[in-house]
């Protein structure tokens, strides 16, 4: 019963923000997408669904071709890839069975953390972003590697957690929630985290995906109110997403993952040194700072 109201509530919500998206861009008469960010979302999705992550590739190509300031990556991040985040846990939360109460406990827990994260994000100079941002490329560059290498654990084989981890996977899951606001994908953490605990790994997708799907839609319409982000680069995400999502779920079988994943390794690399040295720049002067931050 809880998963069938958590997948009704998440359609509901699906639909509410696509709309209030939409009504957002045409305000700003930016409801026009460009092919590359439609390129962009179908591709990083695509990879996403099969667990190679889009927070971190999308970041990556989003610098190297300077689409948007640094300040906006993580509310372009959270925006543009809602609803296929959406379509994935409608998808995963069905077929994957794992304890109903944790699922929602865990989600609860993420979309409250968006909260904090997302009144922070929007505050903070964009050194301290440009710096999250870059710390956080270069972790899941290392979570890439380690997943390569056989080295993430996948051992566990329980459906829920016990009591104590129980607790501290709800707690970890607000932790979590909070970092997304500034571009920090929740997928890859939220892996190891429950898996170090003994829960199966497959029953982590519906939790990651669910917290993900649930959290995004607070975080990208408080993003989205932003006139400074692009919203067609958001759109493209989504509409690129999308379809893509369900082309992983349902018609890929096999794709030489491991080689993918080393190529995203070295680009995102290199894309967390841009960030890094950006924000280790010297201060720059009052007019040219406000031209870059506006």
């Amino acid at each position: 019963m809880i998963v069938d109201i958590l997948l009704a509530a998440l359609a509901v919500v699906g639909v509410g923000y696509t709309g209030m998206l939409l009504r957002y861009a045409a305000a700003r008469a930016q409801v026009g997408v460009t092919v590359e960010s439609i390129g962009l979302g179908a591709v990083t999705n695509f990879f996403d669904t099969l667990g190679i992550g889009s927070f971190a590739p999308t970041t990556a190509w989003l610098k190297l071709r300077s689409l948007v300031p640094d300040r906006f990556i993580p509310a372009t991040l959270n925006a543009g890839h809602c609803i296929p985040t959406i379509v994935q846990a409608l998808v995963f939360i069905r077929l994957v069975r794992v304890d109903p109460w944790l699922l929602l406990a865990c989600i609860v827990a993420a979309m409250a953390g968006s909260f904090v994260g997302t009144a922070a994000v929007l505050r903070v100079h964009v050194r301290i972003v440009q710096g999250t941002v870059g710390v956080a490329l270069m972790i899941a560059a290392v979570l890439y590697a380690m997943q390569n290498l056989n080295l993430m654990p996948n051992n566990g084989n329980a459906l829920t957690l016990v009591p104590m981890f129980f607790v501290l996977a709800v707690l970890a899951h607000f932790i979590l929630g909070s970092l997304m606001a500034f571009g920090i994908g929740l997928y890859a953490p939220s892996l190891v985290t429950l898996s170090l605990m003994g829960l199966d790994p497959k029953a982590a997708f519906p939790i990651m995906m669910g917290a993900c799907a649930f959290l995004m839609p607070v975080t990208g319409l408080r993003f989205a109110k932003d006139p400074r982000v692009d919203l067609r680069i958001i759109l493209g995400l989504a509409l690129g997403g999308a379809p893509a999502v369900l082309l992983a779920a349902y018609a890929v079988t096999s794709l030489p993952l491991v080689a993918l994943r080393w190529g995203v390794v070295a680009v995102v690399l290199y894309a967390a040194f841009l960030l890094l040295r950006a924000a280790a720049r010297p201060e720059p002067a009052p007019e040219t700072e406000a031209s870059v931050t506006a």
